[in-house]
């Protein structure tokens, strides 16, 4: 059995200048910048465009949803990656969002996931195949998906058979971050009633979803995850339009029931 080495912390005599090795590591990643790549899996006409466009604040996507009678309805799931670089206070995100259009719409949706699942491990392979050679370049562009925002009908009673088996093969892929679309749409009390259904059907199907809590955890992170995963799955109400609230323009959407 190894014996744990002993650390001994010592104070250097004079200044060395590691204190500063955070601020090169800020200096760096700002000046590079920062990339997320996210994907939205839902339904045609839950707002996952719209959702998209809320929490960057700006018209990312446009939804891909029948708008014509004439328009021919989409046999297959497609995936629809776009591209945007946008930039807050001097930082500088390079966002890749892929959309799913088709998936879920089908009278008959067996394997229906199975365009987006394939995607996803493509990616990784794409990056490993990068890193793995001699002669790789500098910054290997990475199109690995790091989330999946997966938008649940907001029925009020409990998770489709397609949601449980389509969610539990993504999980295994890939950060899963289950929504409520169009949770307005629910009163509080049916609010509260649908995401407890929810939680209580992602444990009796062993469905493991972000966050993750591993060894490197300190007491805080975890306390932190605990936290995060008692609001899952999120109420969201996606909206391009502002409206005022308390005298403050803000994303929202109003009727006469109410913001």
């Amino acid at each position: 059995m190894a014996v744990p080495l002993r650390v001994e912390e010592i104070r250097a005599n004079s200044y060395v200048g590691f204190d500063t090795i955070t601020q090169q590591i800020e200096h760096k990643l700002l000046k590079r910048g920062f990339q997320f790549n996210v994907i939205v899996v839902g339904q045609t006409g839950l707002g996952k465009s719209t959702l998209i466009n809320t929490i960057f604040a700006s018209h990312l996507i446009d939804s891909k949803g029948r708008m014509a009678p004439d328009e021919p309805v989409r046999q297959t799931t497609e995936i629809h990656p776009v591209s945007h670089v946008i930039v807050e206070n001097g930082v500088r995100l390079r966002l890749n969002i892929v959309d799913t259009p088709g998936y879920g719409d089908q009278i008959n949706n067996e394997n229906c996931w199975d365009p987006i699942i394939k995607y996803i491990k493509d990616q990784h392979s794409a990056y490993l195949r990068k890193e793995l050679t001699a002669q790789r370049d500098r910054h290997i562009q990475d199109t690995r998906i790091h989330c999946c925002l997966y938008f649940i009908n907001p029925t009020g009673h409990s998770l489709r058979p397609i949601d449980v088996i389509v969610m539990k093969k993504l999980s295994e892929v890939v950060n899963v971050v289950p929504v409520i679309a169009k949770a307005d749409s629910l009163t509080v009390e049916e609010r509260d009633a649908f995401k407890q259904r929810i939680r209580e059907e992602l444990v009796y199907h062993n469905i493991r979803l972000y966050p993750f809590d591993t060894e490197e955890n300190d007491e805080e992170e975890i306390e932190l995850n605990e936290t995060i995963r008692s609001m899952i799955p999120f109420a969201v109400v996606g909206s391009e339009r502002t409206v005022l609230v308390d005298g403050k323009p803000v994303r929202g959407r109003k009727n006469r029931w109410g913001q």
